[in-house]
């Protein structure tokens, strides 16, 4: 690959943005003592729950989205001889957590214009086996929610959303994590829309569900330490009552998620902002520009991902190197589940049976977008890119 050449200093693909509120409440956590699974992350759950203003929604804080949507689809049942269909064009996380329960996952492919599931595909895949669907909202546009929760009740399925992208992400003024699936699973790894470093939360209405998470998160314990070691009376005795998982968020990345998330509102803003100095600066290229939510709704722009038309005779991976030539950063979102071996041969799957996926990621990539950047950073980037398009 070829080495960056300007004198500006790299400018990566991501970086979180970090500020002296966060900083404080994660010394005040050092100083504590309680670093573990405390009263911080009980306080970032109930903040949690506050922000997406449902009352009869539970949030349940864990160290990944990956280990929230195991934690779902095991509290739901799922297991061996089961299905769920989800897209392959996505990360491998959403896929393994089914595989973890001995469960099969069925792909689909997605709307061409939408990057998103494709909801007429879903159905379609739905056989005596399938129990359940997970949508993924691609790059914080929020799938079409209301045809999979149609198809769902017709077809006595579960729902667990991948949101991993989605905060704060509304469809039809409702937000992502409020409608009526099972359970929705948000990200806050370092380069979401906010971060505790490593993290997640599982949120959902169904309490035998949340009964049932809470005792897998920690180890199938009855009880878990902050409860035992914080009464009254002293309380040692616990009983495990499941063969749980270690999947506990700690006060430490909770302190960080109870800032960040105050200031969600004010992130997606500003990557709105970027969003549409670059849609504008890029309306004249031979580029396909990402799709734009409905008037109303609001898009995290998590991701911003564009695509080579037709006309433009470069390959993405040449496209590439030339943006990291410029000392830019960018990635790819994502290399489809049906092009990794371990999918690919225990499925037999082929890219003819995804032709939108495999289209849009042999010509997809994503560029920096993210609150730290200043408009000297954006305006870095919309040179490269206008730059290499036009060349």
């Amino acid at each position: 690959m070829t080495e960056p050449t300007n004198a500006l200093p790299f400018l990566p693909f991501a970086l979180p943005e970090i500020g002296e509120d966060e900083i404080n409440e994660v010394v005040d956590t050092l100083r504590s003592g309680w670093v573990t699974t405390g009263p911080k992350a009980k306080r970032f759950e109930t903040d949690f729950a506050a922000f997406l203003n449902e009352p009869q929604l539970e949030c349940i804080a864990v160290n990944s989205a990956t280990a929230g949507l195991h934690l779902a689809l095991e509290a739901l049942g799922i297991g061996p001889g089961d299905e769920v269909i989800t897209t392959t064009h996505t990360f491998t996380a959403t896929a393994e957590v089914v595989r973890y329960l001995g469960a099969d996952v069925v792909l689909v492919d997605i709307d061409p214009k939408t990057l998103n599931i494709d909801p007429k595909l879903v159905e379609a895949a739905i056989t005596p086996r399938t129990r359940c669907i997970m949508p993924v909202h691609y790059a914080g546009l929020a799938v079409d929610m209301i045809a999979i929760l149609d198809i769902a009740r017709r077809h006595g399925l579960r729902v667990v959303e991948d949101a991993a992208h989605a905060l704060p992400t509304t469809l039809e003024k409702e937000l992502i994590g409020t409608m009526g699936s099972d359970a929705t699973v948000f990200s806050f790894y370092a380069n979401k829309t906010m971060t505790t470093g490593e993290g997640g939360m599982l949120v959902t209405r169904n309490a035998e569900l949340v009964k049932r998470a809470r005792v897998m998160r920690l180890h199938g314990m009855n009880r878990d330490a902050f409860d035992r070691f914080t009464a009254k009376v002293p309380s040692w005795y616990y009983e495990i009552v499941a063969p749980g998982f270690k999947y506990n968020m700690t006060d430490i990345a909770a302190a960080l998620g109870i800032h960040q998330l105050k200031r969600i509102t004010a992130f997606q803003a500003r990557r709105e902002q970027i969003a549409q100095a670059y849609n504008e600066a890029f309306a004249d290229l031979p580029l396909i520009l990402p799709p734009q939510p409905i008037e109303g709704d609001v898009h995290s722009w998590h991701l911003y991902v564009l695509r080579l038309s037709e006309t433009l005779e470069m390959e993405r991976d040449v496209f590439i190197e030339r943006m990291f030539a410029a000392g830019i950063g960018c990635s790819v979102h994502y290399i489809p589940l049906h092009q990794h071996p371990y999918w690919r041969e225990r499925y037999d799957l082929r890219a003819a049976q995804f032709p939108h996926s495999q289209k849009a990621y042999e010509r997809s990539f994503s560029i920096p977008l993210y609150t730290a950047m200043t408009d000297d950073d954006v305006q870095r980037v919309i040179r490269a890119v206008r730059e290499i398009a036009l060349s």
